[in-house]
C-alpha cells in the first residue's frame, strides 16, 4: 500500500497517534495539515505561473516596495 505499509499497520500508527494527541486534537491537527497542503500547491501553482516571466515578478516586487515604503 503505502511504501510497505498495510492495513495493520496502519492502525497501529493511528491508535499511537490517538493515545498521543487525543480524540480532540486530530480535527485540528488534520485542519492544520490540510492548510498546509493546499499552501503548497498555491505557492506552486503561482511558481509555476510566473515562471519565465521576469517582467511580472518585477512588478510584483516593486508593487510590495511601494506598499512597504507608505507604511
Amino acid at each position: 500500500m503505502f511504501g510497505g505499509l498495510g492495513i495493520p499497520e496502519l492502525l497501529i500508527i493511528l491508535v499511537i497517534i490517538l493515545i498521543i494527541f487525543g480524540a480532540g486534537k486530530l480535527p485540528e491537527i488534520g485542519g492544520g495539515m490540510g492548510k498546509a497542503i493546499r499552501n503548497f500547491k498555491r505557492g506552486v501553482k503561482d511558481q509555476s505561473e510566473t515562471a519565465g516571466k521576469p517582467e511580472e515578478i518585477e512588478e510584483k516586487a516593486e508593487k510590495t516596495a511601494e506598499k512597504s515604503n507608505d507604511a
